[in-house]
């Protein structure tokens, strides 16, 4: 699990701008060929007022309005995995600027986890269909001439992937920043143990691979930040850093996941993120609705 895929190219320097989503703490990234005008958008927010049952675009407009002022191509919309915190805008931006919406193939393995808990019946299909493209560890993209690699980091979720575009990659939720550690592996489907061997397998590329994380809470107050390197992970991360063993990483992730309440939109994000940003299916009288599964998840 700790071999890289493919061998990365440090001399290939994608140019990468963030947008933060304040409400759920989520960067999204517009990644763009420095030779060329294509690009990718990776991790989308559409807005939820979740007691007003309110669906609005102020943020995935942010992110088509600077495509279109600097004339960029967009050729990928990437969900790095199914979110449980927020609502994907993927194909709203897909409707509007084009492009390919891809996510990994163990997307198949959510839609079905998620499916029976929600009781969506046969009519949902659970075989990623929704996508355009499924990726597997070790497969490869184009932006532009940029060539996008992807690798399967479970843990957090079974369908976790981290791409690695030249000397940045986008890890998902497999990393927070060094002082913010590691996410929670406590969904259906995710592993502490699973999530810490995928840990290393990010950490094994070079030092100088820059990180762009896909949530940041600015711990003790800090000023949010999304960048970091490989480096500085190794050396600093709370939870992994300096030579932290499995079991150790495993004794403390399970024991602080105990802890920790649902996120508080993951009942609307599983249910359109896993349709790949879709609302469920409208009813005779035209209006999507969202179910509640009680007892929890």
């Amino acid at each position: 699990m700790s071999t890289i895929p493919f061998t990365p190219d440090l001399s290939v320097k994608p140019e990468v701008t963030a947008f933060f989503d304040a409400p759920t703490n989520t960067i999204s990234y517009v990644v763009k060929d420095p030779n060329s005008a294509s690009c990718a958008v990776i991790d989308s927010v559409m807005d939820i007022d979740y007691a007003a049952g309110r669906i609005t675009y102020d943020g995935a407009d942010k992110i088509i309005a600077f495509i279109e002022q600097n004339n960029l191509k967009l050729e990928w919309l990437i969900e790095t995995h199914v979110h449980a915190d927020h609502l994907s805008a993927a194909p709203y931006i897909q409707s509007r600027l084009g492009g390919k919406l891809g996510i990994g193939e163990n997307i198949t393995i959510v839609q079905d986890t998620f499916g029976k808990i929600f009781n969506e019946g046969t009519e949902f299909q659970r075989d990623g269909s929704q996508f355009d493209r499924l990726f597997t560890d070790g497969d490869s993209y184009q932006i532009g001439g940029l060539t996008a690699y992807v690798m399967h980091t479970p843990g957090h979720t079974p369908a976790c992937m981290t791409h690695v575009v030249g000397d940045a990659a986008f890890v998902g939720d497999t990393l927070f920043m060094p002082d913010g550690g590691s996410a929670r592996a406590d969904f259906p489907g995710g592993d502490a143990r699973t999530l810490y061997r995928s840990i290393q397998r990010v950490l094994a590329l070079p030092r100088e691979t820059r990180l762009f994380m896909c949530h940041d809470y600015g711990p003790n107050g800090r000023d949010i930040q999304w960048e970091t390197s490989v480096g500085d992970e190794i050396d600093h991360n709370i939870h992994v850093g300096k030579g932290t063993d499995e079991d150790t990483f495993v004794k403390m992730r399970e024991e602080r996941d105990a802890t920790l309440a649902m996120p508080k939109l993951i009942i609307p994000s599983l249910q359109v993120n896993m349709r790949a940003g879709q609302l469920p299916p409208k009813d005779e009288s035209g209006k999507s609705f969202l179910k509640v599964p009680l007892n929890g998840l």
